[in-house]
């Protein structure tokens, strides 16, 4: 058995639950604003189309900084790349603390979704320093962390708003990033593994050009109209620009993404469900609040306030959170796709039983603690998967690539689930209110969305044991690395 990067050193124990615990941080990012989005227009004075650049700049950087992070990461080091990410979400959350004008705010805001890169670059640096024996549970949880992280904002960022200037919330969290860098730097070690080659340039330019052009059109979408010139003319420069980009990556000796490995059965088949799973997942968090705050005078709405409404959702990331060592059980049992599968299956349960459980608070309650044990299922059993298809060297560009496409799954489903709730709302006084009918359709999209990753589960091969020799040379490697490593510590 290897004898891992400093995992039996004074700094080695905290690795996990400290670099857990940057993942949540930047998750945060994500549904930091929600409790005052509908403030926003007020609060920056400006339109109601402007302020959603607020929370659009975010996804936008996000998506764009996971992949290009992941690379590097694996070019010069994932820890630091891990604290530069944290360190400008700490610049662009001071930032959005000290303006109420909107380009600045947009600014600042975009800085924060830089930080989104620290999710795959924390499963790189748990599988490099981890044991086999315990990779797959702490994994689990570092994939989880996006809603662990996402579920724990909504009540707190209630309180804060409820009792105090808006402007702390962008306080707070430069508090935690901070904390989360100085935590990084005593518990984690740097990895020693590096990917050879040089980082691509113009692949960085083209995929984040693309990504931009594809989740404009998607996360505007209904602003602009999804037949109007404006978002059709992206949806088509986004398609070009891809293939062109695709075109250049495949002749590239050290692409940024490795085209022909994502193309490979495991690794495409994973990223598929990761959609459909992006696409689950979000599907909850815009129709329960929605539901808990809408006035009991609509015959539907169950008449919670901001605070009661981010309690009575937060058990979904909660249960994500503690599915993770039940994860690490099942997948040393019958594998990570069997994991994966189970979970969609959870998934698929808790929004079929959700379509009559819409009553009473306790009953979002029940829905939350289901789909967050079945998305935490799902969610863990993704970088197990990615890891056992790539090599060592690849495993931050691909988990980063495995991010973004839960990303695109979670901006696809904020479209259409947004669509469809306008679709179907009433009208009253001039004001657009979401129908009991619009939340069950949602929560039928969402299943189907389960029932396509499903199928996508089941074209994985059952177990890649061809990767097993390549894994076991790898951790020979890291053997020597570490016992250099502590060889040096002593010797310093």
């Amino acid at each position: 058995m290897r004898r891992p990067i400093g995992i039996d050193s004074g700094t080695g124990a905290g690795i996990v639950p400290v670099l857990a615990f940057a993942g949540i941080v930047v998750a945060v990012m994500q549904t930091l604003l929600v409790p005052i989005i509908k403030d926003l227009p007020e609060l920056l004075n400006t339109s109601p189309g402007n302020a959603t650049w607020v929370m659009t700049s975010t996804l936008l950087a996000g998506a764009v900084a996971t992949p290009i992070m992941g690379r590097l990461g694996d070019l010069y080091g994932k820890r630091r790349m891990l604290l530069t990410s944290l360190a400008v979400m700490v610049v662009g959350s001071l930032i959005a603390a000290s303006t109420s004008e909107l380009l600045v705010m947009i600014t600042g805001r975009a800085l924060q979704g830089f930080a989104m890169g620290a999710i795959p670059l924390g499963i790189g640096l748990m599988r490099d320093a981890l044991p086999r024996e315990k990779l797959g549970s702490a994994m689990a949880l570092m994939s989880s962390s996006i809603g662990v992280g996402g579920g724990l904002a909504l009540p707190l960022a209630a309180l804060v708003a409820q009792n105090a200037d808006w402007h702390a919330l962008f306080f707070g969290s430069a508090a935690l990033g901070i904390l989360s860098i100085l935590l990084t730097l005593v518990f984690v070690p740097e990895s020693p593994l590096r990917a050879k080659g040089t980082f691509d340039v113009l692949g960085a330019l083209g995929l984040s050009a693309g990504l931009v052009l594809f989740l404009l059109p998607i996360t505007k979408g209904s602003d602009w109209g999804w037949g109007s010139g404006t978002t059709l003319s992206l949806f088509a420069a986004a398609a070009v620009v891809l293939f062109l980009w695709g075109v250049m990556e495949l002749r590239v000796q050290a692409p940024l993404v490795d085209l022909r490995t994502t193309a490979r059965r495991p690794v495409l088949f994973t990223n598929l469900a990761s959609i459909m799973v992006g696409v689950a997942f979000y599907a909850v968090s815009l129709v329960l609040p929605q539901l808990l705050q809408l006035p009991t005078a609509t015959g539907y709405g169950l008449g919670q306030s901001m605070v009661v409404t981010g309690l009575c959702v937060a058990p979904l990331g909660l249960a994500m959170m503690f599915t993770a060592p039940v994860y690490g059980r099942l997948s040393a049992k019958y594998g990570p796709r069997t994991t994966l599968m189970i979970g969609m299956l959870i998934i698929a349960v808790g929004y079929g039983a959700g379509l009559g459980l819409m009553s009473a608070a306790w009953q979002t309650v029940v829905i939350a603690v289901v789909l967050g044990a079945g998305i935490g299922l799902a969610y863990s059993s993704l970088p197990a998967l990615i890891i056992g298809a790539v090599d060592p060297s690849e495993t931050g560009a691909a988990n980063g690539l495995n991010t973004l496409m839960r990303s695109v799954g979670t901006s696809v489903s904020s479209a259409v689930i947004g669509m469809v709730l306008a679709n179907t709302a009433n009208q009253v006084n001039g004001v657009a209110i979401p129908t009991m009918h619009g939340f069950r359709v949602s929560f039928l999209i969402a299943a189907g969305a389960v029932a396509v990753g499903l199928l996508f589960a089941l074209l994985l091969p059952r177990q890649a044991r061809t990767r097993a020799p390549r894994v076991e040379r790898f951790e020979s490697r890291g053997s020597v690395v570490a016992e250099r490593a502590r060889a040096a510590r002593s010797a310093g």
